[in-house]
């Protein structure tokens, strides 16, 4: 059988702002007592309050859970767009000639164009 929580410690622990260790301690195992509420004089509210950090982190959690569900739909969606854009088109010109071949070309075009002679 599991050892239950001490709920002191756990008090303790969260007033130190040692949420860690509380955890460790066994903190989202607690099951409040009838008898818990006299163990710490002066606090009898501590099963309220622990159960109260048990609520806040299981919603906080929750939240973190639909964060990153979140994130993989919306880069799910991304790919999924992406995926269906067509690809840029290719660049349709052609690339400039150095000056020199340029030149030799339009010589050559120039002398067919020419009218031949006999």
């Amino acid at each position: 059988m599991a050892r239950r929580p001490d709920p002191v410690a756990l008090y303790e622990r969260l007033q130190a702002d040692d949420l860690d260790g509380a955890l460790l301690a066994g903190l989202m195992d607690y099951v409040p007592d009838a008898a818990d509420a006299r163990q710490l004089p002066g606090h009898a509210d501590l099963p309220d309050r622990l159960q109260a950090v048990q609520r806040q982190l299981q919603r906080a959690w929750q939240a973190r859970e639909r964060y990153r569900d979140r994130a993989v739909r919306l880069a799910r969606r991304d790919a999924e767009r992406d995926a269906r854009r067509s690809p840029p088109p290719a660049p349709d010109h052609t690339p400039a000639l150095p000056s020199a071949a340029a030149a030799i070309l339009a010589r050559a075009k120039a002398r067919a164009a020419a009218p031949r002679g006999s």
